[in-house]
């Protein structure tokens, strides 16, 4: 049988048509690159997320996605300030922090994620920066080894915020800069969350003995953790303004 040109075309597009149809519906097919870190292919966390993979194109969305840390905690930790921190891009961060004598991009997001999770990171021969605000999450929620707070030693810096220009709003100033009269930024509200108090200074033992428990998530807000726990809000409030109150002098 002869197959015309005419014919042959036909079954050229068919079979190219056919078969990205066929592979999409398996799964086998993406016109997009997917955002999910290769796994830790063997030992104890085989099968688990590797941070070592998260990629400069992931948002903070994306990291989310692949391992328990919010959007707000990785925006926390690295002084962004945006009102969309799932839709901000790792690899802004070296933008951000140009000129700062030290660079804090994709491996300093790496290092966090993996130890915020507890899951093993290798800094051998490493030079990386952590803001001081993400190195203080971390001292809060988990129990770093000497190893890794000696190294948080030498490669924690005071950042302040990422540039204003692109996030939301301006810095906030630091306490010891603002007089106690004329300060609304160290206001305690409801909507102020632990990890900012823990970013204003107040060590995380007098926040434990105010709510009477161990310091939770750093993203969660007070009003929500004393709904929760069954607290006054009203009563918390004060004892904790009075904590913030004492940095300023």
């Amino acid at each position: 049988m002869t197959i015309t040109s005419k014919s042959m075309t036909i079954i050229i597009l068919v079979t190219i048509f056919g078969g990205i149809a066929f592979a999409s519906a398996m799964g086998w097919w993406a016109t997009e690159s997917s955002k999910v870190p290769a796994a830790f292919a063997e030992g104890e966390f085989a099968g688990q997320a590797n941070p070592a993979d998260i990629r400069g194109s992931y948002t903070f969305g994306d990291i989310s996605n692949s391992f328990d840390v919010a959007p707000a905690v990785l925006a926390q930790a690295f002084g962004v300030q945006t009102d969309d921190p799932a839709a901000f891009a790792v690899k802004d961060l070296e933008s951000l922090y140009a000129d700062r004598g030290f660079e804090i991009g994709t491996t300093s997001v790496r290092l966090f994620v993996a130890y915020y999770v507890g899951l093993p990171f290798d800094t051998t021969g490493q030079e990386i920066y952590l803001p001081r605000y993400a190195t203080e999450i971390l001292v809060a929620k988990n129990d770093l080894t000497p190893e890794q707070l000696a190294y948080f030693e030498k490669h924690t810096v005071d950042v302040g915020t990422a540039n204003p220009v692109v996030a939301a709003s301006p810095a906030a100033p630091s306490p010891s800069n603002e007089s106690a009269a004329g300060s609304t930024e160290y206001m305690v509200k409801g909507k102020t969350t632990f990890g900012e108090l823990i970013q204003w200074g107040v060590p995380q033992e007098t926040i434990e003995t105010l709510i009477g428990a161990s310091l939770p998530e750093p993203a969660m807000t007070l009003k929500d953790y004393a709904s929760a726990n069954g607290l006054n809000f009203e009563t918390l409030k004060p004892a904790l303004q009075a904590e913030v109150d004492k940095l300023k002098q």
